[in-house]
């Protein structure tokens, strides 16, 4: 009989969300304390609501962590149609907030498809990476991955979301190259990118999409001609964290934090507040366990006992290493605004609950990556 040791768990990944929440947590609380939204509402709430998400999502974790993952296999398609079908009803009945049609009404509450769908589409994706595990390599083989994670990300990009839709990307892409893309596929992925973009600006991105790349493009090569409005968001965060010097302004203690300068700074810009009130070494912290938490979600992938268990690791990773990447990236006007939040940090009760949802499956793998007995 298969029997379990918790000190058979990954400890560097549990002590990386711990310090991760807690460093969280302590930026959010003041984050909230004076912020208010655009509707002049205070966002004091949102701390509180997030303190009761982290509880659920640490409970959803630990429900993950005792459940056989390879028991999920055989579950991947039918989650995957579910998914699928939820995903086009939120184009129907999906309630838009902040231009975006991707929330699901349940009382007072609301949930968001697309953070459930990240963890399906790396289910069904490793599932039938699993049954081509021989020929991962192939054309076909490729192709159908491609289309199983295309349908979903298609739905994702129409509310409009498209960092999420970049996320899922993220996930075949990495996927995808783990279960043994070709270079030479590769690099026809980036030469289809060319005319597949020109597409994209002309006739698929909305207005203020475009805007968004295009002040990044100025950013970079004439910051002389960006509208200052269009990158006032990027502008702030680059003041609050500049501000910040070594050690910081101090929690609640920013000039740019509590005097509301800084838009979402509860969500998509938190590293931000990260940056000005506990200065260069509270961001290094907690660049340093971000880093520690995905190169031991690709240690868990490489001992993993089976390809579907590998290819879970694989697409938490690429979930959890895209988040991170385009989360501090635009803070930092290193890429363009896409509206994700870092992961463990920002404020978000689907977010946080999923991604801690992620971080329970993986522990599964690790845990069952060998036969043990007592």
């Amino acid at each position: 009989m298969e029997t379990r040791r918790w000190r058979d768990l990954d400890w560097a990944i549990i002590g990386s969300v711990a310090v991760l929440l807690v460093i969280g947590g302590m930026a959010l609380h003041s984050a909230t304390l004076n912020a208010v939204a655009g509707n002049g509402l205070p966002l004091r709430p949102v701390f509180d609501r997030q303190l009761i998400y982290i509880t659920v999502g640490l409970v959803v974790m630990v429900m993950m962590m005792l459940f056989d993952y390879r028991l999920l296999s055989s579950l991947a398609r039918p989650l995957y149609i579910g998914m699928v079908l939820l995903l086009a009803a939120v184009l129907v009945i999906g309630r838009v907030s902040e231009g975006a049609r991707s929330w699901i009404a349940i009382g007072e509450r609301t949930f968001q498809p697309s953070e459930l769908s990240k963890l399906v589409l790396i289910l069904a994706l490793a599932a039938y990476w699993q049954r081509y595990a021989d020929r991962g390599g192939s054309w076909l083989a490729q192709l159908g991955s491609l289309l199983i994670a295309a349908v979903p990300m298609a739905l994702v990009f129409v509310q409009p979301d498209l960092g999420t839709a970049l996320v899922m990307a993220s996930i075949w892409l990495v996927m995808a190259w783990g279960a043994g893309m070709r270079p030479s596929q590769l690099m026809l992925l980036f030469v289809m990118a060319v005319p597949l973009g020109w597409v994209a600006w002309h006739y698929v991105l909305d207005t203020y999409q475009q805007v968004r790349l295009s002040t990044f493009y100025y950013l970079l090569t004439n910051p002389a001609a960006v509208d200052f409005n269009a990158a006032y968001n990027v502008i702030q965060s680059l003041n609050a964290i500049s501000s910040g010097g070594l050690t910081g302004a101090g929690l609640t203690r920013g000039l740019f934090s509590q005097g509301n300068y800084v838009p979402v700074q509860h969500t998509d810009f938190i590293f931000a507040v990260v940056g000005e009130e506990l200065g260069f070494i509270g961001g290094l912290v907690l660049i340093i366990f971000l880093a520690i938490l995905l190169w031991q979600t690709l240690t868990v992938a490489g001992k993993a006992r089976d390809q579907f268990g590998r290819m879970i690791a694989l697409g938490i990773f690429g979930m959890l290493f895209s988040h991170t990447v385009i989360n501090l990236g635009m803070n930092m006007s290193l890429l363009p605004v896409t509206g994700l939040p870092l992961p463990f940090v920002s404020a978000g009760g689907s977010f946080m609950v999923m991604t801690l949802a992620g971080i329970g499956l993986l522990q599964s793998v690790q845990l069952r990556h060998r036969q043990i007995a007592f």
